[in-house]
């Protein structure tokens, strides 16, 4: 069994205002740092990182003398017209309010679709979950974005939930354990351990 930790990156500025925030590389405010500093994490033999400077510098505060490994496709969803933006300077965007009223399904102005998204963000998981069972591992960490985890939750967690209800809060995540055997022979569910 291999057991992966998925885990959002601490809090920026950007999530402080409640921005959409996808391509915009920010790095953690101080709080987002104070906040990981004050958590305790699990040990993990392998590290994969969001390419985005917020990831790294979460996994380089938690896990600090370990390599990273940078998987592109695990990104944030490029949110087009409405990146680093809230919803009150969105509050007259009539784009903004169209999708919102789509509950999200809509492709974001000037950027992704859902679809494209979430099945970058399942290709990337599969290349982690590929290199795990590769080199023998028994644990790993990927430090990416709330949209990443949600997107992967929705796709292979053994309980069944809305995608926005996989949601969690900086800093946090979810403890995930799948079958390496079953997976290669394309049975593909996440146990969901926390």
């Amino acid at each position: 069994m291999l057991k992966i930790y998925l885990i959002r990156h601490g809090k920026t500025y950007g999530n402080s205002l409640g921005r959409y925030n996808g391509t915009t590389d920010e790095g953690l405010c101080e709080e987002g740092i104070a906040n990981l500093t004050e958590r305790h994490y699990p040990e993990a033999q392998g590290v994969y990182v969001s390419p985005l400077k917020r990831c790294i510098q979460t996994a380089n505060l938690i896990y600090k003398t370990q390599k990273q490994q940078i998987i592109e496709e695990l990104a944030e969803c490029d949110f087009g017209d409405f990146e680093n933006k809230n919803h009150k300077e969105l509050a007259d965007n009539p784009d903004y309010q169209k999708w919102v009223d789509s509950e999200g399904t809509l492709p974001f102005p000037g950027g992704e679709n859902q679809e494209e998204f979430r099945n970058r963000c399942l290709k990337g998981f599969q290349k982690v979950v590929h290199d795990c069972i590769k080199k023998g591992r028994e644990s790993a960490v990927i430090v990416a974005h709330g949209g990443t985890i949600m997107s992967i939750m929705d796709a292979y967690a053994d309980a069944e939930q809305d995608f926005y209800s996989w949601h969690v809060d900086n800093g946090s995540g979810y403890e995930v354990e799948l079958d390496e055997k079953r997976w290669q022979e394309n049975r593909r569910e996440l146990k969901v351990l926390v």
